[in-house]
């Protein structure tokens, strides 16, 4: 469809793009409709960073393995996020996740393709894993934002989206609140695959919202290895850096 400036004009009369963080009006509000001042509070994690599991490091140099990442490997073998989880990305993904606003999937996802498609690109997967919930809090939820999130990525990037094959077969308490071994101990069992003929000799990218601990990811990460997945990349669109 041709572009109409008269139509576009009437459509930001009507409709005015209004930026998802402060709610004023974007005068050009391109993809995201985040305005340049809120996108100056959005702290993207930059080099350098373990090449493992993504951690910045402070300063400047080149990416090198953080002393966790030698003493205690991941299951993984590798994770990026592509913002620091703080002020304006906590503030987002927390109006994603817990006040039900989907429409931010959008401006997420296109966040995690800006930052995060050369790492994706130099390890290319092949296929894509959303992290499940468990069905009581999907039913209480109503949809999953790893899903959500992995569906835009798996439409840009061009591949398959597996929705269903990795599930979350117990139940877990929440990890906000619970201290780094006592999430590694929550989630511990926590998950399956339905279908390893799938996972077999397959390059996985697992995709969340949030990496905190990481306890989630390398539980997902130490299944879908023991089933044969030959490799299991993790993004996010946020992890803690405390």
């Amino acid at each position: 469809m041709r572009f109409n400036p008269f139509l576009h004009a009437a459509l930001n009369v009507l409709f005015p793009p209004i930026c998802h963080v402060c709610r004023k009006f974007i005068p050009a509000a391109g993809s995201l409709h985040i305005c340049p001042a809120c996108r100056e509070r959005l702290t993207p994690i930059v080099s350098p960073v373990c090449k493992v599991c993504g951690i910045p490091f402070a300063g400047a140099g080149e990416d090198h393995v953080c002393g966790d990442c030698i003493t205690s490997p991941p299951r993984f073998d590798a994770a990026r996020a592509a913002l620091a989880y703080e002020d304006v990305s906590r503030d987002l993904l927390h109006a994603f996740k817990y006040r039900n606003k989907t429409h931010l999937r959008r401006p997420l996802a296109l966040l995690m393709i800006e930052r995060l498609s050369d790492f994706v690109g130099l390890r290319p997967p092949d296929l894509i894993m959303p992290v499940p919930l468990h069905r009581k809090r999907l039913q209480s939820r109503g949809f999953n934002q790893a899903v959500l999130l992995g569906e835009i990525l798996s439409s840009h990037w061009k591949l398959p989206l597996d929705r269903y094959n990795l599930r979350r077969t117990r139940w877990t308490e929440p990890q906000v609140n619970l201290s780094a071994g006592e999430r590694r101990a929550n989630v511990r069992g926590a998950f399956s695959v339905q279908k390893s003929c799938l996972v077999l000799g397959r390059r996985v990218l697992l995709v969340d919202d949030v990496l905190t601990t990481g306890s989630t990811v390398e539980e997902c990460s130490l299944l879908l290895k023991t089933v044969g997945a030959k490799e299991v990349t993790v993004i996010t669109a946020a992890r803690a850096l405390v």
